[in-house]
């Protein structure tokens, strides 16, 4: 079973500060933190972490950041053989502010706007040899519409985590095995004229919607709209849950589970993510969760 990511690469640089600074205000931050992130970065690495055979697709720059980020992609299980390094490009990065319990954030793309057609061109050979390909909306969506196409034409299911949210367009959704928003990305989506359960209905198991302490719903080809509850959690910290449930659903929907088990899977594995800090420091194993699905 080889699956693949193509998607975003990201530094997240991060400051803790006592509050949020005004326009114009200097003040003086605590700690400075360097922390691999990319919500593609992220779910490879969540998908490698449970046990997966996984590749990930992107591009990084010629700096320090884009060294350390495959090295660490790398010491987490993913392959990174056709991820294109770019001279004289930068390394995409996150620069988030905290403070106050909450935050600013400022994306600076960099490589990843460069993950365009004409490198989708140089992989794509690559990509009809996976069971599996997962996509999010971090790099230029002409590029991810391509994907889809491709996938689409070859048989090779695709999972859509359709974030950042933005339309998408319908033949596209159409051409999807899996479209995977959150319960804001639904309304960015689909607008708010048409209810939850009736969406559901009308994409019965292709349409999984994540709604946080809420769980998981979906609904079956009988008609049935089933939730997976979430775990409790001791929460520390939620970042890249939603990216361990999105790769925690493509390793066991391409190991043959049925809906329903992969996730309540994939939503046990997202549980456990919280509970450390950082969006890939409480990535689990596959024997983590399984040990966890016996309590």
């Amino acid at each position: 079973m080889k699956l693949a990511v193509v998607g975003s690469i990201n530094t997240d640089m991060t400051v803790d500060a006592e509050r949020i600074p005004r326009k114009g205000e200097t003040l003086r931050g605590d700690h400075i933190q360097y922390i691999p992130g990319g919500k593609g970065a992220n779910q490879a690495v969540a998908m490698a972490r449970l046990g997966a055979d996984v590749e990930m697709f992107g591009c990084v720059g010629d700096d320090a950041n884009g060294e350390m980020m495959l090295k660490n992609l790398r010491q987490n299980g993913v392959k990174t053989d056709h991820i294109k390094i770019l001279e004289g490009v930068s390394t995409g990065i996150a620069i988030i502010t905290i403070g106050e319990n909450d935050n600013t954030i400022i994306v600076v793309p960099g490589a990843n706007k460069k993950v365009t057609l004409s490198y989708f061109e140089e992989i794509k050979v690559h990509l009809e040899t996976c069971d599996m390909v997962l996509l999010q909306q971090e790099i230029p969506l002409e590029t991810v519409y391509g994907v889809v196409e491709f996938c689409n034409r070859k048989g090779i299911p695709v999972i859509l985590n359709p974030a950042p949210a933005s339309k998408v367009p319908m033949e596209v959704i159409n051409k999807l095995t899996f479209l995977t928003p959150n319960e804001h990305e639904v309304i960015q989506i689909f607008g708010t004229e048409i209810s939850t359960e009736q969406l559901l209905r009308k994409y019965p198991e292709k349409l999984v919607i994540t709604q946080g302490e809420k769980g998981v719903s979906v609904c079956l080809k009988n008609g049935k709209i089933v939730t997976i509850p979430a775990r409790k959690a001791n929460v520390a910290d939620t970042t890249g849950a939603g990216d361990t449930l999105n790769g925690a659903f493509a390793v066991r929907m391409a190991a043959g589970d049925t809906l329903t088990e992969a996730l309540k899977y994939a939503n046990v594995a997202a549980s456990l993510s919280t509970e450390k800090f950082g969006a890939q420091g409480g990535m689990p194993s596959h024997s983590e969760v399984i040990k966890e699905l016996k309590k």
